[in-house]
């Protein structure tokens, strides 16, 4: 078989183990182990589809961040939505880290996983609702990020009925392309996210005359997946130009949101993420070393992807004339990256009995009746058996969290290794958890 793409980007939470020395992917009659103990074991003992998730990873990833914008004022606020479990978000906040939500739900897992975390929380979000402005006012997170002026007035009168101040931001639209998929570009003017930065100062004017409103910041973000810091650092000058106006128009701007968005490689073959976390690091302090501000980060994929795979077990080989299929019982509502995206995810066998196993070109689908259930098309793989396990790598953001229940199939469980430990941190669903809220 051919080896998977080079290790070299990915992290040390998923590595293939033999003869009791570590080996990074793929390696002769070898085991895929979650920090130290086998995917083939934790399937064993959870069942499949399972999400299987590595905490050192993401007690890594946070450091590399931490270390490239060491210098600077800074709170990486990690952004809920690419995964929200309790247990991760404990895990996040005990490294202080601080969040970034974008719905009243995911307001209240970051509460219910850390009440402390409170002032550490950034509320983005185009529609946020009175019901979720509320609750988020009364526990005093840090900021809440704008973006439109009927959303300005709203806040002022959730504020004024709780007599409570609020910080304010307004997201604003830089007009800067970033090169990623059409559905997760957000940086245009024909986007639905932010205000012209052009009509910026306006809406700043209107917003520093409003009782209970405090002025605190500028937001910005522009994507997701995100590889090329040219248009992160072309977003922050604009977004630099405009901290000046505003302070020279009297408002006290302490802290630049500067969104999410950095990328990670899916199929392994860049080089090293570190060396991407401080590129993404200069790409955004160039411009703001000189103003005094507090940065905001909002990471999600980049903390998270690495961190998870699914597991999932071949059930049937099966052949349409040329074309062969390998039925695996994971399917698009357990991970739906790959028909949404077109998304591109490695996937590997848990456990490689022999270099010299022939390779075979299939299509990794589910047992969903669309056609658009695919985890991979024409991909080249060593030959597998039914019953034999695989590995979806860099599933641990918008794996779980976009999952659904079409076909009425319940969800997967979630599992967290940290060291010799594993915990459920989801249980499985059961057909009976669907039917319960049905009348």
């Amino acid at each position: 078989m051919k080896p998977t793409p080079a290790a070299s980007g990915r992290p040390p939470g998923f590595v293939f183990r033999e003869q009791g020395t570590l080996r990074r992917l793929i390696s002769a009659t070898s085991a895929l182990h979650c920090e130290t103990l086998p995917l083939s074991k934790l399937a064993h003992r959870f069942g499949t589809p399972l999400y299987v998730y590595s905490a050192a990873t993401i007690r890594q990833r946070i450091e590399m961040f931490e270390r490239a914008f060491r210098k600077f004022p800074h709170t990486i606020c990690y952004s809920v939505k690419a995964n929200s479990n309790l247990s991760i978000l404990r895990l996040l906040a005990k490294m202080g880290c601080g969040f970034d939500v974008v719905s009243g739900g995911e307001l209240a897992r970051v509460i219910r996983a850390d009440k402390r975390a409170a002032n550490r929380i950034v509320f983005s979000g185009v529609g946020k609702t009175r019901e979720e402005m509320l609750p988020a006012i009364r526990a005093g997170i840090l900021l809440f990020n704008l973006e439109s002026e009927s959303e300005l007035q709203v806040i002022a009168d959730c504020a004024s009925r709780l007599k409570k101040a609020a910080k304010i931001a307004f997201r604003v639209n830089p007009d800067v392309p970033a090169k990623t998929h059409p559905y997760i570009s957000t940086g245009l003017q024909k986007h639905k996210f932010g205000v012209p930065i052009s009509e910026a100062r306006g809406l700043y004017a209107k917003a520093s005359a409003m009782k209970y409103l405090v002025v605190a910041g500028v937001s910005v973000h522009i994507g997701s997946q995100i590889t090329d810091m040219k248009p992160f650092a072309a977003s922050m000058e604009r977004v630099a130009e405009l901290v000046l106006k505003l302070r020279s128009d009297g408002h006290d701007i302490q802290y630049v949101d500067a969104g999410g968005g950095l990328g990670i490689s899916y199929d392994g073959t860049s080089s090293r993420f570190e060396d991407s976390v401080v590129g993404y690091a200069e790409a955004l302090l160039r411009p703001l070393r000189s103003l005094g501000v507090h940065i905001l980060l909002e990471p999600g994929r980049s903390v998270v992807a690495p961190a998870g795979v699914l597991l999932t077990r071949v059930l049937y080989k099966k052949s349409n004339g040329a074309k062969q299929f390998l039925v695996v019982d994971a399917a698009m509502n357990d991970l739906i990256r790959p028909s949404l995206y077109q998304a591109h995810h490695e996937i590997v066998p848990v456990c490689v009995v022999s270099q010299s196993a022939p390779d075979e070109t299939v299509d990794v689908v589910g047992p969903i009746c669309e056609t658009g259930d695919f985890f991979a098309r024409d991909r080249t793989l060593p030959s597998l058996n039914e019953g034999d396990l695989v590995a979806i790598l860099d599933a641990g953001a918008y794996g779980m969290a976009l999952a659904s229940n079409y076909n009425t199939r319940p969800r997967p469980a979630e599992v967290l290794v940290d060291g010799k430990s594993a915990k459920v941190v989801r249980r499985r669903e059961t057909i009976a958890d669907l039917m319960r809220q049905e009348v």
